[in-house]
This record gives C-alpha cells, structure tokens and sequence, in this order.
C-alpha cells in the first residue's frame, strides 16, 4: 500500500488555473466515487479551498494509482497536460504525511497561521466519512492530522493574532486605499461605501474585520435575503443594509469598494455589466475561488480590481514576525509525523501476527478435542470450559512478547528481518495479496 497526494496551491498555480480544479462540496461525492472507481485507488479524501486542491490516496500500485489521479485531474478541470501538469506538485508516503501535517496547522498556507484551514480538513476527514471513500489508513491519518493541527495552535504561539484570507482582503483594501491618497500606510475604511457580496463564513470572517477597520456601515448582497439578514443580526452595532443579488447592478453603481466571496462556479461581475453602469471609482476585491469576478473588468475605467493572489502584498509584511514561532511548530509536526508512520509500519506485522495466531490457535483447539475426548463423559460443562480458558490463556501469553516486539517501533528493514524469522521457524504461509 502506498500513501499519495497530487494537488496543486497557490504556491504552484494562479488563480486561473486553481479555480479550474475547484470542487464543490455538492461535487465532493461523485469525484469521490469516480476516483474509488479505479482499481488502483484503494482509498481516497479529496481538500478543495480557495487556495489549493489537493487529493489524499491510498494506492495499490504508485505509478498506476498517480496516473489515475491526474487523468481525473485532466477530466475534471478540461486543462491539457502541457497546461496542468506543470502545476501539480506530488507527495509519497512520509512526504506526503509531513505535507498534510504542515496544511493542517497552517504551515503551507498563504496567511501563515491561519486557522480557516483546520476547519477545511476537519470537513474533508467528515466527507471521507460520510461517502466512505476511506478506510482505516487515510481515517487515522487525517485524525491525527486534525489533532495535530489544534496542538499546534494550542502549544505554541502560530494562531495568536494570524491574519485570515478574509482579514488580509480588508487590508489590502486598506492599503491600496492609502497608495491612492500617496500615503504608504494601511487607511480607515470610514469614509467608504462597501459592500460585501456573499453570506458564507468568508463573508462572516469579512464583516468582523471590516467593522474592527473603522466600517460603520455596508451593503450585504445575497441570494437569499434570510440568510443575509441571519449573518447581520450578528452584528448588531453594524449598519448592514441587506439586499438581494438581482440588486448588484444599484450597488456596484453606488459603493466605491466592493468584496465579492459567493460560491458560484462562474463569474457575477464581468465587463459588460460594468460598462452598462455609471462608475467614477471602484475598487473590487475578490477572495472568491472560482473567482466572481471576471479578468476582463481590468480595462475599465475607475476600476480596480484584486483576487486572491494579490493578498501576497499583503501576507508578505507580516509574515517575518511568524516565521520564528513556524520553526517551533515543525518539531511538533515532525513528532506526530513519526508517530502515524510508527503505527502505519506496524500495519506490516499484522499477516504474519494472524497467521501465528490461527496457527497456534488450530494446534490449541486440535489438543484440547483430543484431551477432552480422553476425560470420557464424566468430564463436566464447567470443567470443560475451565480446561478450555486454561489453554486459550497460555496461548495468549505465550503470543503477547512477539506480538509485542513485532509491533513495536523499528526500523523497517529490521522488522522485515523479523518476520522473516518468525513466518520461517513457525512455517507460516502467508496469503498472496494478488499484486
């Protein structure tokens, strides 16, 4: 068996292509399915947010399992090889484990820190659950990842005062804000009218740190109004005006920043609908992956507009500060690291520890039929079963040291060494596992 993982992250692709291989959590099921569907795959869990896709596998075979997961990749996104391979980054077995423990805990992330992504693998751990696209391997393995992550935040100091993407979007505003009145110093948001375009959790995250920036008051665009007016009510000392998207056109017309965070696979502001409205100055931000906001706005005048990967400028000025508390969050991503692949290596022992069981265990029950059978029909049910616990519990004990030293964590090669031993001195013959 052979641990896996293909992706690609704001650290290898743009915007343009990682919304590409965006899937939606109502898609999460059938790619899981379709994936499964290969008989390489053996399990699978699959992280899509904002800034990375990524696909956990369990394989059969790796080079045939890793070719599986890039032609799902090919017929998922519609992108050639020439235009998606050289984006894709792949991991193997400890690789692969310490990659997953560093997203956990925020370590690959854009915003270093931040804590959005723990919330994201606790769902795809939930999804693998509910699809049962995983078994026992990837199940532990995204377990001790989601725990790793909260010790993570708990032990040391990374979480403490960590930008989120949400927050870094409201400064970014705050920044370019400051660059156009010639002042290199993030400004209040106070004199602007906003919006914000959306009610999911980027939203909830948006409105927080609008309001700490100096936003008294804003538009709050959504397909649904209750939903939109459920996210306001949490904000009682914020004016939030709310409004549905068939009134985009009246907001955009009348707010001169705007924040866009919706969940549609497709853009809902694009240069058409710009030109038809009268704009002096508007500045959009869009932290939405599919983006909501079209390439093609950038021509227009009076407008200016960001997406995702333009929070770098951003995330660049604080991350100096984090990266001295990172290096003591490794020490204990490399511990719980060591800790799954002890467990994972044990896994090894397992055949040959069954076998020496039903081996000793036919031999026990074999010489128990011949002893009982000599006692003749004196020999009482209780005696019976006294005799019977008796040689159940020196079978036991006579397993437990090298069933003990055999799960015990070593190095693997001296492991292998030690089954060996034990399959020859006890004439095991372990089942083929059809490879």
């Amino acid at each position: 068996m052979h641990i896996a993982v293909v992706g690609l992250s704001h650290r290898t692709a743009p915007v343009e292509v990682r919304e590409k291989l965006s899937i939606s959590e109502q898609s999460i099921e059938q790619s899981l399915k379709s994936l499964k569907g290969d008989e390489q795959v053996l399990e699978v869990s699959i992280l899509s947010t904002c800034n990375r896709l990524e696909i956990y596998t369990l394989l059969r075979h790796p080079e045939l399992g890793l070719d599986a997961i890039r032609q799902f990749l090919i017929a998922h996104s519609g992108l050639s090889e020439d235009d998606l391979f050289p984006h894709l980054f792949t991991y193997n077995q400890e690789e692969a484990v310490a990659h997953l423990m560093r997203v956990s805990a925020g370590l690959d992330s854009l915003v270093l820190g931040e804590g959005q992504i723990l919330s994201q693998v606790k769902k795809m751990l939930r999804l693998g659950q509910e699809h049962q696209s995983m078994g026992p391997i990837l199940n532990r393995l995204l377990t001790q990842a989601v725990s790793t992550g909260k010790r993570v935040r708990s032990e040391t100091n990374l979480g403490t005062g960590a930008v989120s993407i949400s927050s870094a979007a409201v400064e970014l505003a705050q920044l370019k804000l400051g660059q156009s009145q010639g002042k290199d110093q993030l400004v209040s948001l106070e004199p602007e009218q906003v919006a914000v375009v959306g009610a999911g959790k980027m939203s909830r995250l948006l409105l927080q740190h609008l309001q700490s920036k100096g936003c008294s008051k804003l538009t709050l665009v959504n397909r649904s109004r209750p939903r939109a007016e459920t996210l306001a009510s949490s904000f009682p000392d914020l004016e939030v005006d709310c409004q549905l998207l068939d009134d985009l056109d009246h907001c955009l017309s009348k707010c001169s920043l705007v924040f866009t965070s919706t969940s549609s696979d497709k853009p809902i502001i694009d240069a058409s609908r710009l030109k038809k409205l009268s704009l002096s100055s508007l500045r959009l931000i869009d932290i939405g992956v599919p983006r909501n906001i079209a390439s093609d706005v950038e021509g227009i005048s009076g407008v200016e507009s960001h997406d995702v990967d333009d929070l770098q400028e951003v995330v660049s000025r604080n991350q100096e500060a984090r990266q001295k508390v990172a290096l003591e969050a490794e020490g204990l991503l490399n511990e719980e690291g060591r800790l799954f692949l002890e467990w994972w290596d044990s896994l090894e022992a397992v055949p040959t520890i069954n076998q020496l069981r039903a081996s000793l265990e036919a031999i026990r029950s074999e010489e128990l039929q011949k002893a009982l059978s000599r006692m003749g029909p004196d020999f009482s049910a209780r005696e019976r079963k006294v005799v019977e616990a008796l040689s159940k519990g020196i079978i036991n004990k006579i397993l437990h040291t090298p069933v003990t030293q055999l799960r015990a964590p070593q190095a693997r090669l001296e492991r292998q060494e030690a089954l060996k031993v034990v399959e020859n001195l006890f004439n095991l013959q372990l089942p083929s596992d059809g490879n």
